[in-house]
């Protein structure tokens, strides 16, 4: 997550699929906070918000909130503070490229512990990766577009005991995005789904240990949503 993305097409799906699932649950947010990049136009992607008729009745509140916050300064606080949500917030920004490199593993470390912590009363958590789930090479560790990602290991972790919902933006996968969904649910448990949203640009949310009111609401969603481009997507197992 960036700043700049605060209220775009990606922010109005994902929180409305938040408010949807967190219905009676602890939600935690994990931002995954990286700071803003000017080195391409995601989080440009608004236009939805000229377009009423088809967008807002999906969700009026968060749609007129959103059209504020697009309207003045972007940023997570802003999300934070509308009321969207009813939240236990992890918003320390993620600035792994700013480390030296031989000291990002322990920054990363220390950062996902202090996250842990500060939500570990929430029993669904939604983390937002800016560029979503990796593999856990030992070598990506000290890179710095590892503030962009998450590790499997960090998914897991996460996910232990507890309901998450992970971001993931799908990337130029061998096979195309389908396979790629397949790979990362058939390594997040037996009962992960994941839903999918191409409005823009592609996109997934893998909820890993779901329950059956929220597997059962994440299908209701994509019904809802699906003359969106919102959809269900379950693992091979469950087809």
């Amino acid at each position: 997550m960036q700043n700049r993305y605060a209220g775009d097409i990606g922010d109005y799906i994902k929180l409305a699929l938040l408010r949807h699932l967190s219905v009676g649950k602890n939600l935690g947010i994990a931002w995954y906070l990286h700071p803003d990049e000017n080195l391409n136009s995601d989080g440009k992607h608004t236009s939805y918000l000229t377009d009423k008729e088809k967008w807002r009745p999906l969700d009026p509140e968060l749609f007129d909130t959103l059209t504020k916050v697009v309207s003045k300064t972007r940023s997570i606080a802003a999300l934070q503070t509308s009321g969207m949500l009813n939240a236990v917030y992890w918003s320390e920004p993620l600035a792994i490229a700013s480390v030296l490199a031989s000291k990002r593993c322990d920054y990363r470390s220390r950062w996902f512990n202090a996250a842990l912590k500060q939500l570990k009363t929430c029993n669904l958590i939604f983390a937002d990766p800016d560029n979503g789930i990796i593999d856990d090479g030992e070598h990506r560790r000290r890179q710095p577009t590892f503030g962009k990602q998450m590790p499997l290991f960090e998914v897991l972790t996460i996910s232990n005991s507890r309901t998450a919902i992970i971001y993931h933006h799908n990337t130029r996968f061998k096979g195309g995005h389908d396979a790629e969904v397949d790979h990362w649910l058939a390594q997040l448990g037996p009962d992960a789904i994941a839903v999918r949203a191409n409005a823009y640009s592609c996109r997934t949310f893998f909820i890993v240990n779901p329950d059956i009111e929220t597997k059962n609401r994440a299908e209701g969603f994509c019904k809802q949503w699906s003359d969106h481009k919102v959809r269900l997507h379950l693992s091979l197992n469950d087809r």
